[in-house]
């Protein structure tokens, strides 16, 4: 299997980035398998699920953020739980965390989104963990297009932990209006979760228009990568996309 690009900025203004989205249970499993899967991708920005929310959360994301060689950006206890982590390639011009309507009886969720620059280019990010009932998940759904739209810029990418399946309403809902990056590029594996028996893809990376996708999957053949450290990480595999943003 051929190797995703590498990051670069093109002649044009152009940006190739890597974007990895992943879950990360809130740091419960090994930590130092987590950090070597994170820095043998080699990420631009990290899109993260279930960073660590409570006692000393700050020191502990920081820490995994030194560990795979990226700083935090935002989110965190904040969002209840997403978060954005990146390398010092990208210049932040503004973050904002948002919290979603509560719903009785089931986890609050929220939104982690920054504004970042790559040389030339202007992106937007979000980092999403959407419910696991079905009704509050679509309805987050139409709240993520709509604060993505809201970012400013011509730009963004999301991705996050949707728990639903490509043929969900939910997942439906944002691949109509962004681009699937794994559908439009599939590289890399499919499936992520489980990592002991990994049967479906419910973690994805969207982008829209304009973006041009590269390749995007699980990273099992990424060199650095290995079987016994996804396992080990966390629950889920993570999901590795290289795009290529036009300059704004």
């Amino acid at each position: 299997m051929p190797l995703l690009p590498n990051s670069r900025t093109e002649p044009d203004g152009s940006a190739v980035i890597r974007v990895l989205g992943y879950n990360i249970r809130s740091m419960r499993d090994d930590t130092d398998a987590l950090a070597r899967v994170i820095r043998a991708c080699e990420p631009d920005l990290v899109l993260i699920q279930e960073a660590p929310r409570f006692f000393r959360w700050r020191k502990k994301l920081a820490r995994l953020a030194r560990a795979s060689d990226l700083v935090v950006v935002t989110g965190g206890a904040t969002t209840t739980g997403p978060a954005i982590l990146s390398s010092l390639r990208a210049s932040v011009e503004r973050t904002e965390d948002v919290l979603l309507p509560p719903t009785p009886g089931l986890h609050r969720r929220g939104f982690a989104t920054a504004v970042v620059r790559f040389a030339g280019t202007r992106l937007g990010v979000l980092s999403c963990h959407l419910s696991l009932q079905k009704d509050e998940r679509y309805a987050q759904a139409g709240m993520l297009l709509d604060r993505l739209a809201g970012l400013g810029v011509e730009h963004a990418i999301a991705g996050g932990d949707l728990n639903e399946r490509p043929d969900g309403p939910a997942f439906r809902r944002l691949a109509g209006t962004l681009t699937d990056c794994r559908a439009a590029s599939p590289w890399g594996g499919e499936y992520t979760w489980t990592p002991a028996d990994p049967y479906q893809r419910i973690d994805a990376i969207f982008a829209t228009e304009g973006i041009e996708v590269l390749g995007c999957g699980v990273p099992s053949a990424q060199p650095g990568v290995t079987e016994a450290d996804l396992r080990a990480a966390t629950d889920h595999l993570p999901v590795l996309a290289a795009l290529r943003v036009p300059a704004s």
